[in-house]
C-alpha cells in the first residue's frame, strides 16, 4: 500500500453521518482517494458494506472506528485503524459504550426542555439511523430544523458543549480501554482531531505522553477542522513524540463538513504517514 491520497476519518448513518457507507465509498473514490477508512463512532456496523463498495470502486479499504473516551474529565476521541472487526474484546467494549447513549440523550432532552425547548429527544431520534448511537449531532440537526439556530455549528456553540444548557456528561471509556481494545484486535491507535479538545497545551502533552506509553501510534495532523497553523503545531508534536501522522476529513455529509472526502492538504513531507503501519 502506497497511497497518494488517503482519508482515514469519516462517518456514515451508522453513527452521526448523513450518507450510507457505500455512498461514502463511492464519493471518496470519485474524489481521488486511494485508501479509505470508515470510522463511525463506537460501532462497526458499516464496515462490511463500506469494504464491498470500496473494492467495487477500486479503492483500498482499512477498517476503522472512532472510540469515545474521557481523560481527566475531558472527552477525547481515539481512532482505531486496520483491526480485526470480528475481535471479541473490541466488539464487547464498543457494545458497552453504546448502552449508555440513549439514557444520556434523554437527559440532554430534559435539560433542553428546562429552557423551554421541548421534545428534542423524539426529534433527534428522527435523524438517528442507528438509535443506539444517538448523539449530539442528531440533536443539533433537529434544533436547526425547528429554527433554534442557523446551523449545526451554532447549535454546538450555544447549547451542546460543556457548560452550555443542553450538554450532559457521560461516562465514556478510558484511554487505556480504547488503546487496549484496538491493540488486542491488531490495529493501530490514533488521536483524532487534537485541536478540538478543551485542554491546555501542557495537559495535551501529558495526554500524548500517556497515549504513547500505552502503545498509541499516531495523531491526526491534517484534519478537516485543522487550520494551517494547527497542522504546523501538531506536526511538531508528532515529531516530538515520534508518532506516525494521520490525515482525515472527519466528513459527515455535504452540508455539514469542514472539507469533502479526500480534499485535504498533504501531510508535511518529513512525517511518517500512518498507512505505513497498515501495509
Amino acid at each position: 500500500m502506497n497511497p497518494v491520497n488517503f482519508d482515514f476519518h469519516c462517518h456514515s448513518v451508522v453513527s452521526d453521518g448523513l450518507l450510507q457507507p457505500a455512498e461514502l465509498a463511492r464519493r471518496a473514490a470519485q474524489n481521488g482517494v486511494d485508501t479509505w477508512a470508515l470510522t463511525d463512532h463506537d460501532d462497526l456496523g458499516g464496515l462490511a458494506a463500506a469494504a464491498d463498495a470500496a473494492r467495487e470502486a477500486g479503492m483500498a479499504f482499512v477498517t476503522g472506528v472512532e472510540i469515545s473516551i474521557e481523560w481527566r474529565e475531558v472527552p477525547i476521541h481515539i481512532v482505531g485503524l486496520g483491526f480485526d472487526a470480528a475481535h471479541p474484546a473490541l466488539g464487547a467494549g464498543l457494545h458497552d459504550l453504546r448502552l449508555g447513549r440513549i439514557e444520556r440523550a434523554r437527559r440532554m432532552s430534559d435539560a433542553l426542555a428546562a429552557i423551554s425547548i421541548p421534545g428534542v429527544f423524539e426529534g433527534a431520534m428522527g435523524y438517528a439511523g442507528n438509535p443506539s448511537l444517538i448523539s449530539r449531532a442528531h440533536f443539533a440537526r433537529y434544533l436547526v430544523e425547528i429554527g433554534i439556530a442557523k446551523d449545526v455549528q451554532t447549535v454546538f456553540q450555544y447549547y451542546l458543549t460543556p457548560g452550555k444548557p443542553g450538554y450532559v456528561d457521560h461516562r465514556w471509556a478510558t484511554l487505556q480501554d480504547a488503546v487496549a481494545w484496538i491493540k488486542a484486535a491488531g490495529g493501530v491507535a490514533v488521536v483524532a482531531h487534537p485541536a478540538r479538545y478543551r485542554i491546555s497545551n501542557g495537559d495535551l502533552r501529558r495526554f500524548l505522553a500517556e497515549f504513547k506509553d500505552m502503545g498509541g501510534d499516531g495523531i491526526e495532523v491534517v484534519c478537516g477542522s485543522h487550520t494551517a497553523e494547527h497542522v504546523l503545531h501538531f506536526a511538531r508534536l508528532a515529531r516530538h513524540f515520534d508518532f506516525h501522522a494521520s490525515r482525515g476529513s472527519d466528513f459527515h455529509g455535504p452540508a455539514e463538513s469542514y472539507v469533502d472526502l479526500g480534499k485535504l492538504p498533504a501531510l508535511p513531507e518529513d512525517l511518517k504517514p500512518i498507512w505505513r503501519l497498515l501495509s
